[in-house]
């Protein structure tokens, strides 16, 4: 088995400030959205124009700060929320979702688009490829931070987390960082680089997204608070990801269905 890093969550103080590895790594997550839109924003035929990044950056990123506290609240810790409604508040004490975050994001786009008169597919289309690096930056945060953790295992790169017990547990933080952040990039910027499609980087986004989410979480510690939510196997993880599935085949299925020529995605 493998030694934990020993590195400490917090990269430096400045009396009262507190800088920590789990918020550089959501700064790297925008910064890395910043740039890649602004990169998609100047090819021919784009949804989305250079001078508009910065309104969708910034209500982009209110929607996965916002949406991710409340799924958080909401999908995880709903009981604890309704014995002390003001939890929601206190975000210093931790808890975001990933799917609370999509949902926030998915309510930003379609006020973007309405008030841009753009169509909704075609600026999911191009946000896509730019979210990834964030996912996986995100994980890597939950990594540093030895949470989220994996359940016991015998592998031989299985590790101790200091947060759980002397089990040596998936670095499924890890898992997580490589298929939802490099491999989910990588195919999607791939992908998004000839004519799709309205709605297939979309939909392919949601389906590799859920798919590779559903089976990590095979590996990966259920909630202590929660447990297995059906048939001693079924997380709540995979109960929220089975919906984007789903979602994500239908889109892919009905954008080449009617699809005469190719559209550029973004």
């Amino acid at each position: 088995m493998l030694n934990f890093p020993d590195i400490d969550p917090v990269i430096f103080s400045l009396g009262p400030l507190k800088l920590h590895w789990y918020g550089l790594m959501y700064a790297i997550g925008f910064l890395a959205f910043w740039g890649l839109a602004h990169t998609l924003a100047k090819k021919e035929h784009t949804v989305v124009q250079p001078d508009d990044v910065g309104d969708l950056f910034f209500y982009g990123m209110l929607g996965v700060v916002i949406g991710g506290r409340l799924g958080s609240v909401l999908f995880y810790n709903f009981s604890y929320f309704l014995g002390d409604p003001l939890y929601l508040f206190r975000i210093w004490e931790g808890g975001m979702s990933f799917h609370g975050g999509l949902l926030g994001v998915i309510v930003v786009l379609w006020v973007f688009h309405r008030k841009k008169g753009c169509s909704f597919l075609h600026l999911c289309d191009f946000v896509a490829p730019a979210v990834p690096v964030g996912l996986g930056a995100g994980r890597i945060g939950n990594f540093i931070n030895g949470e989220l953790w994996g359940r016991a295992t015998d592998v031989p790169w299985g590790m101790v987390f200091p947060g759980a017990d002397a089990l040596a547990r998936h670095p499924s933080q890890l898992y997580q960082a490589f298929l939802e952040g490099l491999v989910l990039f990588v195919v999607l910027w791939l992908f998004a680089q000839k004519p799709r499609p309205v709605g297939s980087v979309a939909g392919l986004f949601l389906l590799l997204y859920g798919v590779f989410r559903f089976l990590v979480e095979f590996v990966r510690e259920p909630d202590i608070n929660l447990g297995f939510i059906a048939f001693d196997w079924l997380t709540m993880g995979q109960l929220l990801t089975l919906p984007m599935i789903l979602v994500g085949l239908a889109l892919m299925y009905q954008a080449y269905r009617k699809s005469g020529a190719p559209h550029r995605a973004h």
